[in-house]
């Protein structure tokens, strides 16, 4: 085992190094910083000159790559924004528990959802249930992120509103102007962890189901109940372990992806995490905080993997190492 995770890090740190280039160069191909500078007339060419002096953006991109880079791994220093004048550190820092509330909130209710009804699905297949199931799980991973968003702002935020006569569900930022608390905090959080929760529940049953129903099939299964081993104690001690095997991945990768924020649900509700910052700073320009972001949840997705293949073990006692 040690061995193997030993290999792992090399490789991952091999990936986060190229996928570091790829990050740096594409980001690099958006519009240019300095442009509004540029534009404003009593902006003067010499105080430009100056702005790229200070900002490295006078360098070769080989060479902003490189100051880049050594700033991250010498002293964990993403540099400075752009437009905000600001370090990249303490923008991202403010924008790090929104995210997390957000996208562990819908995890964790997907989770509690999805596996439970994955394995009863396996298990009384094709029944009524199943087949609403899998009618509604195709239906919910085919809607749009942004469209489904804007539904549940439209029909729980606005008509529900006036229906009801007082508002229960906000459709925008995390907190009220005048605060209000944990009721004020989950009326804000309800509409963004539905939208994400409708979709990753979708996913996350149907690769549930599909692996309860392979390890259902299996020979050791047939063997167990021969045995005379209640239905509670095969399905739950022998066949649920192995059939978590594709389920820990994805959850693995969702955690990867915290940091990453859910870009699309956070711009919708413009939910004030970092996903919504990195829309925002790609869209003016601000590479460092973009590229910060992007090489933060690439690592994140790197390691998590790395973390889903040792729970292999913990999950599948015949998964080993060597």
């Amino acid at each position: 085992m040690f061995a193997y995770i030993v290999r792992r890090t090399i490789f991952s740190i091999v990936v986060l190094f190229f996928s570091s280039i790829v990050i740096f160069g594409l980001v690099a191909l958006g519009p240019d910083p300095l442009t509004e500078l540029k534009l404003n007339p009593r902006v003067t060419q010499a105080d430009i000159e100056r702005i790229s002096a200070t900002y490295g953006l006078d360098q070769p991109l080989p060479v902003q790559y490189g100051i880049w880079i050594r700033d991250i791994v010498l002293h964990g220093d993403f540099g400075t924004s752009f437009k905000q004048n600001a370090s990249v550190n303490s923008i991202i820092v403010l924008r790090i528990w929104p995210t997390v509330l957000l996208m562990g909130t819908s995890l964790i209710v997907t989770v509690l959802i999805a596996i439970p009804f994955g394995i009863y699905s396996a298990i009384k297949k094709y029944s009524a249930l199943d087949n609403a199931g899998t009618f509604l799980s195709f239906v919910g991973y085919s809607m749009p992120t942004f469209w489904l968003g804007l539904i549940l702002q439209l029909v729980l935020g606005v008509y529900l509103t006036s229906w009801a006569g007082y508002r229960i569900f906000y459709i925008s930022g995390m907190t009220s102007a005048n605060g209000g608390g944990i009721v004020d905090l989950l009326q804000h959080l309800a509409l963004p962890v539905i939208t994400l929760s409708v979709i990753s529940v979708a996913e996350f049953s149907r690769f549930q189901r599909s692996s309860m129903l392979d390890v259902l099939a299996s020979d050791y299964l047939r063997t167990a109940r021969a045995k005379g081993l209640s239905q509670r104690v095969v399905y739950l001690k022998h066949a649920l372990r192995n059939a978590l095997l594709p389920t820990v991945t994805l959850v693995a990768l969702s955690i990867g992806l915290i940091f990453g924020g859910a870009v699309v649900t956070e711009t919708v509700f413009a939910w004030p995490g970092l996903g919504f910052l990195l829309f925002d700073s790609l869209n003016k320009g601000d590479f460092n905080v973009a590229r910060a972001l992007l090489l933060i949840g690439a690592a994140l997705v790197v390691f998590c993997n790395l973390l889903a293949d040792i729970a292999y073990s913990l999950v599948d006692p015949r998964v080993r190492f060597d």
